[in-house]
């Protein structure tokens, strides 16, 4: 595809996105551009986007490399989903959304998770920021920390490489530990994005940093706070996502038959939420930045190798002294191992690399 590349949108560790046209059609896309020598990330997250095709997923329209300012650029082609993030919604609404709007996004959001789990998938990075808001409601994006898993017998699932990836608020306690990252994880995290949109918050209250909320979550036995406000079918859906023990938590195939979704109709329709008339309300949602601009790489096999949980804890969390109470400045967690690292290659260790 011929195209144009307009101006920047986000800006992250490595790579740019930027708003294109294409020059036979005009139609207006997105894309992530980094230098070749440095796209090993985003060709995983190529590889896997090139292989769904779903109305709850933001689309793949291709890649190609080309030669800017004497720099081999890999990039990465998306839909363009002008209506912003999920969680820019929540702003726009006073800080919290009703639960009627909670129903539809929370239902829109299953419908693309069971759609990944079914072809394999699991998200790793579930929040409101990784959710966009088109004419057709919420759509599920970057997958930058995506994975695919291998069926193993019982229905669970097998992480092909093991490397931790996510925003640690929104980490699951097996997360938090260095243990697995499977489908349940999305869930977990699906749970916690019920509670930022009725609360506008983060789900874990009385945050002061990373080391002490990720050993809260970890090993602390507790649960995220269900507001008081919600109805008991909205609580109960909680306390099926919200399980701190992975086996006992629903499917998403189950979460969407569960009585809180049950009044919901999925017919197409344009979103509440979808700004038509600001095609360029992407600039203001700071998803990109949210995702890339702060990254703690590691080598999962390297942290599980420490002595204690505390070492472990803090081999997760960064050095920098950003807000802990803000979601923006909460580090997105990956390995920096290749995805196709075996898991039985216990020896390999990556370098540790924390980019503010």
């Amino acid at each position: 595809m011929d195209w144009i590349r307009g101006h920047a949108i986000g800006r992250g560790s490595s790579a740019t996105v930027s708003v294109a046209t294409s020059r036979c059609s005009g139609d207006i896309f997105a894309v992530k551009s980094v230098e070749l020598s440095q796209s090993e990330f985003l060709q995983r997250e190529q590889k896997i986007l090139s292989s769904l095709s779903c109305p709850g997923i933001v689309s793949y329209l291709g890649y190609d490399i080309t030669r800017e300012n004497n720099k081999l650029m890999y990039n990465l082609q998306m839909e363009y989903v002008p209506g912003g993030t999920l969680t820019d919604a929540i702003h726009r609404h006073g800080g919290r959304l009703n639960e009627s709007a909670i129903v539809r996004y929370t239902r829109q959001t299953l419908e693309g998770l069971e759609y990944l789990h079914s072809s394999g998938i699991v998200h790793c990075d579930i929040k409101g920021r990784n959710i966009l808001i088109g004419e057709s409601g919420a759509k599920i994006a970057d997958l930058g920390c995506a994975k695919w898993v291998h069926p193993v017998a019982g229905g669970s699932g097998k992480v092909v490489a093991a490397p931790i990836g996510g925003t640690p608020v929104f980490m699951a306690p097996e997360v938090a530990r260095g243990e697995e990252q499977g489908f349940p994880v999305d869930i977990w995290a699906l749970g916690c994005t019920v509670i930022e949109m009725a609360t506008g918050g983060l789900p874990w209250s009385n945050v002061t940093d990373p080391v002490s909320i990720l050993y809260r979550i970890a090993f602390s036995g507790e649960l995220p706070e269900f507001p008081d406000f919600l109805s008991d079918q909205a609580k109960d859906f909680l306390s099926k996502c919200l399980r701190r023990d992975p086996k006992e938590r629903w499917t998403a195939k189950e979460l969407l038959k569960h009585p809180f979704l049950a009044e919901f109709s999925s017919h197409p329709k344009q979103s509440q939420d979808f700004d038509s008339n600001s095609p360029t309300s992407i600039l203001d949602q700071r998803l990109w930045s949210s995702t890339e601009e702060s990254k703690f790489q590691i080598d999962l096999d390297h942290t599980s190798s420490v002595n204690s949980p505390a070492q472990r804890i803090r081999a997760l969390s960064c050095s920098g002294v950003p807000s802990w109470t803000r979601d923006e400045d909460w580090i997105t967690i990956r390995d920096n191992s290749g995805e196709e690292t075996n898991a039985d290659s216990g020896n390999k260790r990556g370098d540790l690399e924390v980019k503010l």
